[in-house]
């Protein structure tokens, strides 16, 4: 089966679902997961009275299969997504999921829908979608007893309609993504939901996204919509540090690897203030995430203020970056970390 006989142009793909051939499915029952099989892509039944539903027990995580210059399939860093994945649940109370298992899942789904899979050429990659979510009916606010695990997969194109161009983003004091104590670290359905709103209206301003401060102070750099944060400031690649309330990326935390061991910059995770952004002293923005990849930032703007980076173009480190990150990922590069998976 090709391409033309799918009716997909993977040439042209943005960021939307389209429907492909074969989903896997495992259910927690008696306290115990099954085995979990293939099934053709469809619809589920689940009660209204679904604790998912009702009280937002759903977790999920995000990763690509892509298609290298030599026909490989390759995974980058599965083993992290079933880490994150598990400590998602343990903060929700839902079962945990076998990594092992995790990983053999995937691997089938996605030569299922080998098909799918966008040529090496196109830029296009298969996303990925573990979702966990509890699917037992439960009437007061407690986890539910009985769970469903899913993977289902989609052909993608980038997430931002730019591509690897810089985007321009607004700082909200507005809006907060997460606070102390709650949910921000995990994948929990909820968090995102809460960002969409904010997201419009960035939209319709002419913002491709928001950049959330934490919620106490009003000041330091908390996430872009739903990608890590990345800003070269007095020549330091630097990051907010992981304290609760921010995602932790595996696509940060690989490039703050490749920063430091393939480039020899210096990196640093700590409090960022968005202060800092509009100084000279910081030259390079950037977002980065499974979806996002690497997309460099071209301005920030706040209130009235705008601070233009690098008259719109990727900065040196932001593009140094990008090109050893894809490569790995595709085969390209020697992955000396052992980071991409082929199946």
């Amino acid at each position: 089966m090709n391409a033309k006989s799918i009716g997909i142009d993977f040439y042209n793909l943005g960021f939307k679902f389209i429907e492909t051939k074969m989903m896997f499915v495992s259910d927690y029952k008696d306290g115990e997961w099954d085995k979990g099989k293939l099934v053709p892509f469809g619809t589920l039944e689940i009660s209204p009275a679904a604790c998912a539903l009702n009280y937002g027990q759903t977790i999920f995580e995000g990763m690509k299969a892509l298609r290298a210059k030599n026909g490989d399939i390759t995974l980058f860093r599965p083993g992290e997504n079933a880490k994150r994945l598990n400590k998602s649940a343990e903060r929700l109370l839902i079962p945990k999921y076998n990594p092992s298992k995790f990983i053999d899942a995937l691997k089938a789904v996605v030569r299922a829908n080998e098909e799918f899979i966008p040529p090496y050429d196109s830029g296009g990659a298969l996303y990925i979608r573990p979702l966990l979510i509890g699917n037992g009916p439960m009437l007061g606010v407690a986890p539910a007893e009985e769970f469903k695990f899913i993977i289902f997969v989609s052909p993608v194109g980038p997430y931002f309609p730019e591509g690897f161009k810089a985007i321009d983003i607004e700082i909200s004091k507005k809006y907060t993504r997460a606070s102390q104590g709650g949910t921000g670290f995990t994948k929990m359905g909820g968090n995102y939901a809460g960002t969409m709103r904010p997201a419009k209206e960035a939209k319709n301003k002419g913002f491709a996204q928001i950049l959330y401060l934490d919620s106490v102070h009003l000041e330091y750099i908390n996430e872009v919509g739903a990608a890590n944060f990345c800003a070269v400031i007095d020549g330091t690649l630097v990051t907010p540090k992981f304290t609760g309330t921010i995602l932790e990326g595996i696509t940060v935390k690989s490039v703050l690897e490749l920063a430091e061991k393939k480039i020899g910059a210096k990196v640093e995770q700590r409090d960022i203030s968005y202060k800092e952004l509009f100084k000279e002293n910081c030259t390079e923005t950037f977002c980065t995430g499974t979806a996002a990849v690497i997309t460099p930032i071209g301005s920030i703007t706040m209130e009235e203020k705008t601070r233009v980076f690098n008259n719109h173009e990727p900065g040196k480190l932001t593009l140094n970056l990008y090109k050893l990150l894809t490569g790995i990922q595709r085969l390209e590069i020697e992955d000396e970390f052992g980071w991409t998976v082929c199946i």
